[in-house]
């Protein structure tokens, strides 16, 4: 064998190493790229079925409400054992009522302000009853802010407020 052909041997060597080099490289590429679609997707998908879980617990909380108004009426064993069961499941689904009383501090994060009522300096900025409890998904996701009333030490003058656009 010569020195060329043993030289174009080489070359084609080193051609066909840099091919398959080249080629291991967009296979490591697509495979990556397959994996972080494949994570991407899971992803999307967990955020859809936690947006539709959502949407059906808040539809069903106007149930729970009626139910609770229900039982303060009529005191039924049966229904309050309806009641605790419904709760239950929407624990186990990572849904709890938010934990607001009378007497705690107003949280606009957590509560909707639907009247303000005169108090003292004293009260002012704390709950003064709760309306209808609020609701939300145990990662701290809030499906409904409790509708609240809160003390203001001053009172408000509905006729002074002024849209400004």
């Amino acid at each position: 064998m010569s020195k060329a052909s043993a030289s174009k041997e080489k070359i084609k060597t080193l051609e066909k190493k840099s091919e398959l080099d080249m080629l291991r490289q967009q296979l490591a590429r697509a495979l990556a790229d397959y994996d972080n679609l494949r994570k991407r997707f899971e992803r999307e998908q967990k955020s859809i079925i936690k947006i539709a879980n959502s949407m059906l617990v808040a539809k069903l909380l106007p149930i729970v409400d009626v139910l609770d108004k229900a039982q303060a009426h009529l005191n039924d064993s049966g229904l309050a054992m309806s009641i605790s069961e419904l709760r239950r499941v929407l624990k186990e689904e990572g849904v709890e009522e938010i934990d607001v009383k009378q007497g705690d501090k107003f949280d606009e994060n957590m509560c909707e302000a639907v009247e303000v009522i005169q108090g003292d300096e004293e009260s002012d900025g704390k709950i003064a009853e709760v309306i209808l409890p609020g609701w939300r998904i145990n990662d701290g996701g809030i499906i409904r802010h409790a509708k609240v009333k809160v003390f203001r030490k001053e009172a408000i003058d509905k006729g002074s407020f002024e849209v400004k656009n």
